[in-house]
């Protein structure tokens, strides 16, 4: 592992003729780390549920000089299991393989009590941050597989290693995203090439933080573009070797 992948510096062409898809790239980290992989040379699958922003992004690359990158407009809320089949064949079937996979997409839900915590945003919460990530990983492992060296990156929480009170559904689906992690990465660890990590992205200026926080000054948190080089270090090829574990960006 990098000595410290908070200060990791990563060569222009990391991640050149790599595939890599990010969810949630429309906004805030997915963006950041989408134009990031790109300039490092990444063709990246933009997945996300709102098109238009999507669109935005490309838009962005392409100006940028960077690979073209793939629009997967797509509902993490609302996708069946034959939609995430669908997403895999198609990009099967354009790059034979997959090399990186950032499960960047996640929802706040309430900042309540167990006890007053609404049953359907819990539903909606556990099904966007967990159950949306298992099903997307599962129809992407076979083109996983298919890469000379993988990586799955989930993005974890503070709070999803040590519960917070009003953090409801989300510190407990950041609970649950650690243990699919360590699971996922135990089963694959000796069966593939794959490894599998998790992300502590921290306090950064983002919508979902300004919304968790509304009475924080945002000049004093960290930007997305400031916390890349753990991003592009666990994405990359240099931390091959590196799996079952949950690291910080900050």
């Amino acid at each position: 592992m990098a000595s410290d992948p908070r200060s990791y510096q990563a060569p222009p062409d990391l991640l050149r003729d790599r595939a890599i898809l990010v969810t949630g790239a429309g906004a805030g980290i997915g963006r950041c780390a989408a134009l990031s992989f790109a300039r490092h040379g990444a063709t990246v699958i933009l997945c996300g549920r709102t098109a238009a922003r999507l669109e935005q992004i490309y838009d962005e690359i392409v100006a940028a000089g960077a690979p073209e990158p793939v629009l997967a407009p797509l509902s993490l809320e609302r996708a069946t299991e034959a939609e995430y089949r669908e997403l895999a064949t198609h990009i099967h079937e354009e790059f034979g393989r997959l090399d990186g996979l950032l499960h960047n997409a996640g929802v706040l839900g309430q900042r309540t009590s167990i006890a007053n915590y609404d049953a359907a945003t819990w539903q909606q919460v556990m099904q966007v941050n967990v159950t949306a990530g298992f099903l997307l990983t599962k129809a992407l492992l076979p083109a996983l597989r298919e890469a000379d060296s993988a990586s799955v990156l989930f993005t974890s929480s503070g709070v999803g290693r040590r519960g917070r009170a009003f953090w409801g559904a989300y510190a407990v689906s950041k609970f649950a995203v650690e243990g699919l992690s360590q699971v996922l990465a135990a089963e694959l660890e000796q069966t593939s090439r794959i490894r599998v990590n998790c992300i502590n992205p921290g306090a950064t200026r983002t919508a979902m933080r300004a919304a968790a926080y509304p009475a924080e000054d945002p000049a004093s948190l960290k930007t997305p573009e400031q916390i890349m080089p753990a991003y592009l270090y666990l994405i990359g090829p240099d931390s091959s070797g590196v799996t079952g574990q949950s690291l910080d960006a900050q």
